[in-house]
């Protein structure tokens, strides 16, 4: 054998710089073949997770944890920020926040966590939305001053059924939104968003087993010490042993979706706190008790450790519970607040607020945001921040397509300014029975689905109708669910009857409100045939007079409809029909039931009404 096979070859000598570039060239390189094996997939991941690493230590990137206080989603950070930022930055973790199905619809409170679980997606982690189809059963205690009303198993399963449908959409909504604005989705993106329910593992929990494995860890003191139950306690209220043990439930699910997809981050409302602490605690006692793990494993290793991010508590700039609206939550469903109902509600967004507003319920670019602030400021009279983030919102919620239509119709039931109210878009209106938000037919529900939509769409409207929201459901068939175009029956029309009008156009919460609001001259009615010669589909608004011998009929437009106005943008259009047609058709509105009763006991004592 030849003397030179024992002789070592020579390695070939490459400088840092060229390995630096042939993993650079990683990604690339196996983007061009196609990737037939998992462990392809693992390369790129773990080489663009690197570059990203690389750019956010050297500088040329900003972190994942300073996006988020950049814009204005951190309060608390619990196990430490400092950690909590180079962990983000070194691995590629899970995040979750979780949602009980209390309701049929998320509001405009729900969206701030959320939010900041989104842009966690458009930075490459793990996203998970958890609905908490078991932990509802129960009611989490956190922020109230009062046990939740038990609910019937009926409807938690609307509820149920209506959430996650919601939060499917949401997440549609929200990948286009990150095409619009371009951001980069990571190649592992279409494996790193989840919705799941917790009744998928918890129904398959035994008390024992709960008690056995958790129960052990959890510490009475700690529990008693927590806010929900101080404040419980101490007000004589007390608080159920159900109730009391919510904590544990919440705590299984962080276990089971750090132990099996990696989820380490949990996100919520400042209110949410002591949960998160609690779930923190438990995961570190069920991974020394099920991993073997010591507590210096436990403690020090940050790479494994769980930590907890809470949103702050929203309020406006005049210190008002943000995501109220004359009491009543913003819905972010579409058959409960409508498309262009929610798009004046962030229309009316005072300056003070705008700015920040934009960078919590948008994905606009924090320079964007900047320019239009700006340009704000040379010229606030157009509002160009306010219709951006009413835009924005309508199209995170609802879908571009009913966007647009919702600022279509903003522009031409105000394209004469805020003075004058169109006549062409008040009889394009009633000619289409609708302002905005007909359904279309990828929102239509299948044929053999329509027993279950309709119980569904019945439970929202009677929802909404007990909560005193805003009326947007008043016409008895489903097309018209989102309707603006209220229907009252003319008999309502009477001298002085301005305020029960108001009420009827669901503008103000009751009768005394409506006097209230025409005392304050907040209340106003287009004038019909008040044009001029220069353009006479430019209809005046005029202050609603004061006065019970005012004739609400002398402001018919068309001699069929009424707008009438809260406020600065408001409005509401109001079709007036026959009494026996409107009875005949099964429909509704404010007041009308209370109406009717003190009709019927006036012509019982032989009085005219």
């Amino acid at each position: 054998m030849s003397l030179l096979t024992h002789l070592p070859r020579h390695r070939q000598l490459v400088c840092r710089q060229c390995l630096h570039n042939r993993r650079q060239a990683l990604p690339l390189a196996l983007s061009k073949r196609s990737i037939t094996t998992k462990q392809d997939a693992e390369q790129i991941r773990r080489a663009e997770w690197e570059t990203q690493a690389r750019r956010i230590r050297s500088g040329a990137q900003k972190s994942m944890l300073t996006v988020l206080e950049e814009r204005g989603f951190v309060k608390d950070v619990a196990g430490g920020r400092k950690a909590l930022d180079w962990l983000l930055t070194e691995k590629r973790i899970g995040a979750y926040v979780g949602v009980d199905p209390t309701a049929p619809s998320l509001h405009v409170g729900h969206l701030l966590p959320l939010m900041a679980l989104y842009w966690m997606y458009f930075y490459g982690f793990n996203t998970v939305t958890l609905f908490g189809g078991c932990t509802v059963q129960i009611g989490d205690p956190s922020g109230r001053k009062t046990a939740r009303t038990r609910q019937g198993a009926d409807v938690q399963a609307m509820n149920v059924q209506s959430i996650e449908a919601q939060l499917r959409k949401l997440w549609i909504h929200v990948k286009c939104l990150g095409i619009k604005h371009r951001y980069p989705i990571q190649t592992s993106a279409d494996n790193h968003q989840k919705v799941l329910d917790n009744g998928s593992w918890l129904k398959g929990l035994t008390a024992v087993d709960l008690m056995k494995d958790l129960g052990s860890g959890m510490r009475l003191g700690a529990m008693l010490s927590r806010d929900s139950v101080r404040q419980r306690t101490e007000s004589g209220d007390g608080m159920a042993i159900s109730e009391f043990c919510y904590p544990l439930f919440q705590a299984y699910d962080w276990w089971h979706m750090y132990s099996q997809k990696g989820v380490q981050l949990q996100l919520g409302g400042s209110d949410q706190y002591g949960n998160i602490c609690a779930g923190m605690d438990a995961v570190n006692h069920m991974r020394k008790l099920r991993r073997g793990e010591n507590e210096r494993q436990v403690d020090e290793d940050v790479l494994t450790a769980t930590f907890g991010l809470t949103t702050p508590l929203l309020t406006t700039a005049s210190g008002e519970k943000f995501g109220k609206s004359a009491g009543n939550a913003v819905w972010l469903d579409q058959t409960m607040m409508s498309s262009f109902d929610l798009y004046q509600y962030f229309l009316r967004t005072s300056d003070d607020d705008v700015e920040r507003y934009l960078k919590l319920f948008t994905f606009i670019p924090i320079d964007y945001i900047y320019l239009v602030m700006e340009k704000q400021r040379k010229d606030a009279g157009k509002r160009v921040a306010q219709h951006l983030l009413a835009k924005e919102i309508v199209e995170l919620a609802h879908g571009a397509a009913s966007a647009k239509k919702a600022e279509v119709a903003h522009k031409e039931a105000f394209s004469d300014g805020t003075r004058t109210f169109s006549l062409s878009a008040l009889r394009k209106t009633l000619s289409n029975g609708t302002i905005v938000d007909v359904p279309t037919s990828s929102n239509m529900i299948e044929p053999t689905e329509s027993d279950r939509a309709l119980k569904l769409t019945d439970y929202k409207r009677g929802f909404i109708a007990a909560t005193q929201a805003p009326s947007t459901a008043t016409d008895s068939s489903i097309d018209d669910v989102a309707n603006s175009v209220v229907t009252i029956p003319s008999t309502l029309l009477r001298v002085g009857t301005f305020p029960r009008i108001l009420h009827a156009a669901g503008l103000v919460a009751s009768r005394n409100e409506g006097h209230k609001l025409i005392k304050s001259k907040g209340a106003y009615v287009v004038v019909p045939n008040s044009g001029t010669v220069e353009n006479p589909h430019g209809l005046k608004w005029e202050q609603v007079p004061e006065g019970t011998s005012i004739d609400p009929n002398h402001y018919l437009v068309d001699w069929e409809a009424l707008v009438v106005r809260s406020g600065k943008s408001k409005f509401q259009v109001c079709r007036i029909i026959s009494e026996e047609r409107f009875e005949a058709e099964g429909m509704t509105c404010p007041g009308w039931e209370d109406f009717k009763a003190k009709r019927a006991e006036q012509a019982a004592a032989g009085k005219d009404q």
